[in-house]
């Protein structure tokens, strides 16, 4: 599979990275925590025979530029906003996974003149429940705690064991290869400084501190679409649910046998449920 090179877009000073291919309606691609926009690198092309795909690495993740500073949901919805400025794009469907999810959502909020559809993929922000690891990580002292594990994970001897239990440790947890994956990435300090810090804008000992249920009736009338996987341990189903019934002729599917990333467990089935949606409704204008 060969995919369209991301290119670095002058951001306030800095750079954000950004991945763009195909023609027809743009939809934007918002990634979670500790990801980047590689996560869509599964369904990025079949997306994009129908659609202009924009994914984008959000700041302090991927290839985008790390900074100190604010890592809340109306910031990095911002962030996406300011990428739509930079390629000339006034209006998108949303996709968000995860935190893309709460960023999509606070994207709809703050700027509901851009968003044509919103797509929810396994996201953030609909409840309080969240894994325990998650929450582990927002408790004082946690920055040190992570950097001593990304040192572990790089030893050789505990790289290869790694390797070799994964898979067993994979029928436990589905979303382990994908966590290894991500883990890996927050060996760097500054990469792991804003990993934490956007840790700690949505997330409390407790579990999710931000819940947005309750402004969702500013969908109404917004073509909206949730998409949760089958056996999802990060964020449980039942948030989806929940808040399908709260937006009006809201779509929700879940994909049999898909954890917290059904967009890479399934690629096939999620991109033909996007581009279906996509085709079926009108854009909210």
């Amino acid at each position: 599979m060969t995919l369209a090179p991301a290119e670095l877009l002058p951001w306030h000073g800095r750079h954000l990275a950004v991945r763009r291919a195909g023609t027809g309606p743009s939809v934007v691609l918002i990634h979670g925590m500790a990801g980047s926009l590689e996560t869509w690198d599964p369904v990025f092309d079949d997306l994009a025979r129908t659609c202009d795909v924009i994914a984008v690495d959000l700041p302090g993740h991927g290839s985008s530029a790390r900074m100190r500073g604010d890592y809340s949901l109306g910031s990095l919805a911002s962030s996406v906003r300011d990428v739509l400025d930079e390629l000339d794009v006034r209006t998108a469907t949303i996709v968000g996974h995860s935190l893309g999810g709460g960023i999509a959502m606070q994207f709809m909020y703050q700027f509901p003149e851009r968003c044509e559809r919103l797509v929810l993929v396994g996201s953030g922000g609909l409840g309080r429940e969240v894994t325990p690891m998650l929450r582990a990580l927002s408790v004082p002292g946690a920055g040190l705690a992570l950097a001593g594990v990304t040192r572990i994970q790089h030893q050789r001897h505990v790289a290869a064991a790694g390797r070799f239990v994964r898979p067993l440790a994979g029928l436990v947890w589905n979303d382990l290869p994908y966590m290894v994956r991500q883990m890996a990435t927050l060996d760097d300090p500054e990469t792991r400084r804003s990993f934490l810090a956007t840790i700690n804008a949505v997330i409390e000992p407790g579990g999710q501190g931000i819940n947005a249920t309750e402004r969702l009736h500013l969908a109404d009338g917004l073509p909206t679409l949730i998409v949760w996987g089958e056996k999802d341990k990060m964020i449980p189903s039942s948030h989806g649910h929940a808040a399908a019934e709260l937006i009006p002729d809201c779509r929700f599917e879940i994909v049999p046998g898909a954890g917290h990333y059904p967009h890479e467990d399934d690629p096939a089935l999620f991109a033909r449920l996007v581009a279906d949606f996509i085709a079926t409704t009108r854009p909210r204008t």
